[in-house]
């Protein structure tokens, strides 16, 4: 069942579109990782989800819900949490009253300061220092609790390995399989088509806006999902397997 519905979603800032006429679905418990050089549309598109940037047209559904006009609070208490790209922390608060922020949606479920500690040991150790005070990994593990503190049914992360040490991008990758025993949805906005290829249930490659190509890792080839990356021989995929009817 989907969890997630987009359909024909466009969106973007003033006079720019930078998401247009997209669809896809996202399955519960599934994650669907959205892939594509800078530019693409997929922070924007995340955004939209979340609440943050309203649709221009087009709809979503969550959990059976149409929530296409609804702000972005009324999304999160419904169980869409957003990791942006940047992390934007409290820098005036500690680390753990980051992750209590997250909390005031006060749903219930599985994620609560010990929980959180015990997926991100690093956070205990680092609960009562000022966030301001950390390295981009210790900030975006930060962020990642303070998103599951809300008990959401579906998570996004925006951009989670961007800037970052490979060691501690392992360690933030580590975490998605206990996440998952959680039942949550990811949508997993990434760069890094070879560590995304080894977590993804469904992928998607996303150029100018366009959900270029949609399918499974199994089933889309690595030229297939580079070509569609960069842009090129974009008419090669009307063919190419998709999981999730987007255009």
């Amino acid at each position: 069942m989907a969890i997630l519905e987009v359909k024909n979603i466009s969106a973007g800032y003033g006079d720019l579109t930078a998401v247009s006429d997209l669809s896809f679905k996202v399955e519960e418990g599934e994650l669907f990782a959205l892939v594509g050089a800078n530019g693409a549309g997929k922070s924007t598109l995340l955004k939209t989800i979340a609440g943050s940037i309203r649709a221009v047209n087009g709809s979503i559904t969550f959990k059976g819900q149409d929530v296409t006009k609804d702000p972005d609070f009324k999304r999160s208490q419904d169980g869409i949490a957003l990791v942006p790209e940047g992390r934007r922390l409290f820098h005036s608060l500690s680390v753990e009253e980051n992750l209590l922020v997250g909390a005031g949606t006060n749903r219930k479920g599985p994620w609560n300061l010990k929980s959180v500690y015990g997926l991100l040991p690093i956070l205990e150790k680092l609960k009562d220092r000022n966030s301001a005070r950390l390295s981009g990994g210790e900030q975006q593990a930060v962020a990642i609790g303070r998103a599951l503190m809300s008990n959401p049914d579906l998570i996004l992360l925006d951009e989670v390995s961007l800037g970052l040490a490979p060691i501690i991008v392992e360690q933030i990758y580590t975490s998605f399989p206990d996440i998952r025993k959680q039942g949550l949805s990811i949508i997993l906005v990434e760069q890094d088509l070879k560590r995304t290829l080894g977590v993804a249930d469904r992928i998607g490659c996303m150029l100018e806006g366009h959900l270029l190509l949609e399918g499974t890792p199994a089933n889309l080839t690595h030229q297939q999902i580079t070509d569609a990356y960069f842009g090129h021989s974009v008419q090669s995929f009307d063919n190419a397997p998709s999981a999730g009817g987007a255009q």
